[in-house]
């Protein structure tokens, strides 16, 4: 790690204002001067080597080379991530079997509210908890923009529900790296994690139902689903974590909650539909979905969604059948950066989530196609989306190369260390705020445990204060940041549509990333001085 030199850089506030100076760039240029997402993100990783440099003095060799190593992780996985997302929804659009998917969730239930509770949050959930690296944002989001939602309300509201999975998304990995780089016990942060995420885990259901109707009326009329759905991910995330581990727990979380809210509907069926504005005569919308449905054979439903049936499958098995687990072995592990702080960087081939969904959307694009004509479908479906996706990648690449300029030059970490020497004594009330700053800048949970987790433990030492508590708070908080990270936006603004409207995204999740912040942080606050 570089540190900051010179007479005017002995002050920690003006050395914080300098460091926070590429994420000021990216938030001023997004949601108050309306610029492009790839334009904002270049200038800012402009700015940060432009600092990482000259002030912090860091090699300029070096400071390639994070750049390089940003760039090249930004690729695979989280872009190949996103292409396969956005490639597998084309797909499934183009040989009209998203009119099917639309259908059939309306079947469920012809109310938008429950097609929120079940896709983004219970389905997006346990992509979150099984893939994670952006599918949890990519497929919900363009699944409901598919199925008639307003693009802004899909991009925001998937943003939102992809929070409380987040700790324990991919199969566990943010919470046993946490584990590792604290040198703290694995059980005992996988359940502090758990009973952090107890109540956001509840209310977060009927929070997606506000944001979507603005109304507590119509709330009310769904309460009890809404209970059910946020109940049972909460109550079964929280005991696969006690007992059996972080791997498996918000999957566990997830599933149960999808299987409970579909079958609660069934049982009591909501009695005044919720619809769009839009789709002013809503008897009529219901009596042609449900009239419709009974048209669509259960073959025609089992290929419409043969991509996800195969996502969901090919996701179980790498993870659960021995036989097939050996496959994460396929790996290459490379140093791009050689300066303090450098280590080699893992590319999983085969069971990293990209690549899984491409096989899924190959498979399901061969299953519903035309004959004669799949592969070359296939293919000009692929470059119509890499072609799509191009201000994307742009995007993430650039945010992705300057969290690694940030991190390795020590940028990242006078931040934290600043609010922590502010706050003294209250510091477990902005613990999770420092979790959240983490995944802003990274996109990940997991790089935002790597950045922080061993800062939250010696300031926890220092104020006598529970290190996993506060360690296990990095974890939670990182997740809050997850709807305002500009790798995030990017991905759900891809997903609906709306590229070149990030900043508009972004201003919609602000406030609920703040109020998610605080409430947090006095659950942690007040759990610490009084219990712990």
């Amino acid at each position: 790690m570089w540190q900051p030199i010179g007479d005017a850089l002995s002050n920690m506030f003006f050395s914080t204002f300098l460091a926070l100076v590429p994420i000021l760039c990216v938030l001023v240029c997004l949601g108050f001067l309306k610029m492009k997402a790839y334009k904002a993100t270049v200038l800012a990783l402009i700015l940060s080597f432009v600092l990482s440099i000259t002030v912090w003095k860091m090699p300029i060799v070096y400071a390639g080379e994070a750049i390089i190593e940003g760039i090249l992780t930004a690729f695979w996985p989280i872009i190949w991530v996103i292409i396969a997302s956005i490639f597998t929804y084309n797909i499934t659009v183009k040989t009209g079997g998203m009119n099917i998917i639309n259908q059939t969730l309306s079947n469920i239930s012809p109310d938008r509210r429950i097609q929120v509770l079940i896709l983004a949050f219970a389905f997006g959930g346990f992509l979150e908890a099984a893939a994670g690296f952006g599918t949890a944002v990519a497929i919900p989001a363009s699944l409901l923009a598919g199925i008639g939602f307003n693009p802004v309300f899909a991009a925001v509201i998937c943003l939102i529900a992809n929070t409380v999975p987040v700790s324990f998304g991919g199969i566990g990995i943010p919470v046993i790296t946490l584990a590792q780089v604290t040198n703290l016990p694995l059980n005992e942060l996988t359940a502090f994690v758990s009973y952090q995420l107890i109540v956001f885990i509840i209310i977060l259901p009927s929070v997606l139902i506000l944001v979507l109707t603005k109304s507590f009326k119509s709330l009310k009329e769904v309460l009890g689903v809404s209970l059910v759905s946020g109940l049972s991910f909460a109550i079964l995330q929280t005991l696969v974590a006690v007992y059996i581990g972080p791997e498996l727990a918000a999957i566990a979380g997830s599933l149960a909650s999808l299987l409970c809210t579909v079958v609660y509907v069934k049982i009591r069926p909501v009695k005044n539909v919720w619809l769009f504005p839009q789709e002013r005569d809503a008897q009529q919308e219901i009596a042609t979905a449900q009239n419709n449905i009974k048209d669509i054979s259960a073959r025609q439903q089992l290929i419409a969604w043969s991509p996800y049936i195969v996502l969901f499958i090919l996701i179980m098995s790498v993870n659960l059948i021995p036989q097939l687990m050996s496959l994460q072995e396929i790996a290459s592990k490379v140093q791009l950066y050689f300066g303090p702080g450098g280590r080699p960087v893992s590319f999983q081939w085969i069971t990293t989530p990209g690549t899984l969904m491409f096989i899924s959307a190959v498979i399901g694009g061969l299953v519903q196609g035309k004959k004669g004509k799949k592969i070359r479908d296939l293919i000009k479906t692929f470059g119509a989306t890499i072609k799509q996706l191009v201000p994307t990648i742009v995007v993430v690449s650039s945010i992705v190369a300057m969290a690694k300029l940030m991190g390795y030059s020590g940028m990242t970490s006078i931040i934290a260390i600043s609010l922590a020497s502010i706050a003294g004594r209250a510091y477990p009330f902005i613990s999770p705020l420092i979790g959240a700053i983490g995944t802003f800048v990274t996109g990940s949970d997991t790089s935002a445990n790597i950045l922080f987790g061993q800062l939250q433990k010696q300031t926890a030492v220092e104020i006598s204060a529970n290190p996993s508590w506060l360690a296990a708070a990095n974890a939670v908080g990182a997740s809050a940041g997850k709807m305002i990270s500009p790798q995030s936006i990017a991905i759900a603004a891809s997903a609906t549509g709306l590229v070149g409207n990030e900043g508009k995204i972004l201003n919609s999740t602000v406030p609920y990333c703040l109020g998610y912040t605080i409430l947090l942080g006095i659950e942690i606050f007040i759990v610490n001085a009084i219990i712990l």
